[in-house]
């Protein structure tokens, strides 16, 4: 009885070694008869290519439309998590904003109760005019700017340039339609400034690199990398306050400042009055050659 099912099971794995046999020689013979066929018409391969393509287009259409519902499921489920993350950001970013927004008010209202218990006699508001930068005029021997508007406008001789990054310089020469601004990298440029937080009163004194330094300090000064740096306001020439830059490196007594501005990305630039002159110096009137004449005959 046992060896009657074995024999079965011979028979019928041979018959399928055979049939498989068969099917593979068949379907090398297929493709090699379409080979021939394509060779001999070209034209009747083309149409039997075309109808294959039109009745699998459908299949393939169904197919794909799952494979693109869960690329798109996952591109979504991607998207929300970016979203989730976003929105987590955006509610710590608006809490600790609205923290600054509450001590920004305290000292608001702290900084008018002084000034009114000081007398404090507020500054006059500054005026200030918009132009563009037209060409660096600087070199290795020499860091300043050339820009569109000039004495037509407003723009005088020693008036602060700032940007919404910090001080840029001083204007140095004005012409009717044009202004040159020398900046404070250039050798030429001296501004009193103080280090913070240590309030330090030193001259930020430019030579000619993308880093000017501080001299002048008083002996014992303690200055550290990332201490900020802005104007005094002594010597009347800038006012107080004004962002300049930060220190980068302190070696051997050399404390070198990285400025807040970059001069090779300016574009715009507020040249500002704040009704100061300064240490510089205003020339006199000019008498009139009429008058003149007018006292001599007088005399």
């Amino acid at each position: 009885m046992s060896e009657r099912p074995r024999s079965d099971h011979r028979v019928i794995a041979s018959s399928r070694g055979l049939a498989h046999r068969f099917v593979y020689v068949g379907l090398v013979l297929t493709a090699f008869a379409l080979m021939l066929l394509g060779k001999a018409d070209a034209l009747l391969m083309e149409r039997f290519r075309a109808q294959v393509t039109d009745s699998l287009a459908p299949v393939l259409d169904v197919v794909s439309r799952p494979v693109a519902s869960a690329g798109r499921l996952i591109e979504s489920a991607r998207e929300l998590a970016a979203l989730h993350e976003e929105n987590e950001r955006l509610r710590r970013d608006r809490a600790r904003l609205l923290q600054w927004q509450d001590v920004a008010r305290r000292l608001e209202a702290e900084n008018k109760a002084l000034k009114a218990q000081l007398k404090f006699v507020p500054p006059p508001a500054a005026g200030f005019v918009s132009a563009r930068v037209v060409a660096d005029t600087g070199g290795a021997f020499a860091h300043s700017l050339l820009i569109n508007a000039g004495t037509g406008d407003g723009v005088r001789k020693g008036q602060a340039v700032v940007t919404g990054d910090g001080l840029v310089g001083r204007i140095a020469g004005v012409a009717s339609r044009s202004a040159r601004i020398l900046l404070i990298t250039d050798l030429n440029s001296r501004i009193p400034v103080l280090v913070e937080p240590s309030r330090i009163r030193a001259i930020l004194a430019g030579d000619n690199s993308d880093r000017p330094r501080i001299i002048h300090t008083p002996p014992g000064a303690m200055i550290s990398p990332g201490d900020r740096v802005v104007t005094s306001g002594h010597g009347g020439a800038f006012p107080a306050g004004l962002a300049v830059g930060h220190v980068t490196s302190v070696a051997e007594g050399v404390v070198v400042v990285e400025p807040f501005v970059e001069r090779s990305r300016l574009e715009y630039v507020r040249v500002v009055d704040f009704g100061l002159t300064g240490i510089l110096q205003v020339p006199s009137t000019p008498v009139p050659a009429a008058a003149a004449t007018g006292s001599e005959a007088g005399q």
